[in-house]
């Protein structure tokens, strides 16, 4: 018996592993506890594994490459459609095995310890982000229903909620003063939070060479360098730089058929972080372009001229993701243009 491609269902406890041959015909079927996976696969000889992109997927990657295997990441959405009758954990092992073997499904990125660890700061920083602008607009609406209104911005709501609080003419109660009062201790305490996040990010940019070249590209700085770098690596997984702005969801969807091309708005696939990290950036890039005469900022002038803002912002987020993937597979720093 012999294995070319292994699938393995990943769970909490229970996985589900099939096997084929270099024809494709399954020769392996077998369901093992998460105690014994590594004994099982440690057994058998080198091939390749397949897994979907999940919650510890990088982790049992790292583990089995180990063992001598080599690992391939597929995404989940890749593997639906090869789900044969009803839904079980053999029928998704035996497709994440038919979905890694066909030539055209592309493949997702490995991660080092290191990148997750960067990662996780990411995604802790957006989650108290989240929460800091929905304690904001809880204020607002409990301050709105008692006939106080202020603008949408954080900046204002930092300046205008403790004058509010400190107000003894408004017709703010006592009781909602207090109420409001401890959210606005959650707001301080937040953005003391978010500050402690900034400053571990910072000090991870500090640290790489990589994320310091990449933020020499205009409109791409320290949070959105450590975000590409730990999400893509080196950016081996894609051949080239338009593959990487179609992994960020940064080119149009299309819906043609026959002789007729319609090319719909971006289709936003990917990492949603990732994509609204450039989409901000480029948005500075466009909003300053005008004041600039450099070649970079003429064109992002003339694109503006011609499609409008938002678009152009769009272009340059693309742009800036293919410049970001030539910088990473080059190793060589970004030269803007004379």
């Amino acid at each position: 018996m012999t294995i070319d491609v292994l699938g393995i269902d990943l769970a909490k406890n229970v996985f589900q592993l099939h096997g084929v041959d270099r024809k494709g015909h399954p020769v392996f079927r077998r369901r093992v506890m998460r105690d014994q996976l590594l004994s099982v696969l440690a057994g058998i000889e080198p091939c390749t594994i397949a897994i979907e992109a999940c919650t510890g997927a990088f982790c049992w990657a790292r583990k089995f490459e180990a063992l001598g295997h080599k690992v391939k990441i597929v995404s989940p959405q890749y593997v639906k459609p090869f789900v044969r009758r009803q839904k079980n954990d053999n029928n998704d092992a035996e497709a994440i095995c038919t979905a890694v073997r066909q030539p055209h499904i592309p493949l997702v990125p490995k991660k080092t310890v290191e990148q997750q660890d960067v990662q996780a700061l990411h995604r802790a920083r957006q989650r108290m982000v989240n929460h800091r602008t929905a304690v904001v607009s809880q204020i607002r609406g409990l301050l709105l229903d008692r006939g106080i209104a202020f603008g949408k911005s954080i900046t204002r709501a930092r300046r205008m909620i403790p004058e509010i609080l400190a107000n003894p003419d408004n017709e703010l109660t006592a009781m909602a003063r207090e109420a409001i009062g401890e959210l606005w201790d959650l707001f301080c305490d937040l953005d003391r939070r978010i500050a402690i996040f900034d400053a571990k990010i910072a000090a991870v940019f500090k640290s790489s060479a990589v994320c310091q070249r990449i933020a020499r590209i205009k409109g791409v700085g320290p949070k959105t360098a450590t975000a590409i770098v730990a999400a893509v690596g080196d950016g081996a997984e894609f051949k080239n730089g338009r593959h990487m702005a179609a992994w960020l969801g940064l080119v149009p969807r299309q819906h043609s058929s026959g002789d007729r091309q319609i090319m719909m708005g971006i289709s936003k696939r990917g990492s949603q972080h990732l994509r609204s990290l450039l989409v901000h950036g480029a948005r500075a890039v466009v909003r300053t372009a005008g004041t600039r005469n450099d070649p970079m900022n003429q064109w992002v002038t003339q694109l503006q001229e011609r499609r409008g803002f938002n678009r152009a912002t769009v272009a340059v987020a693309n742009k800036n993701a293919r410049i970001i993937w030539a910088v990473l597979r080059t190793g060589e720093p970004y030269r803007p243009a004379a």
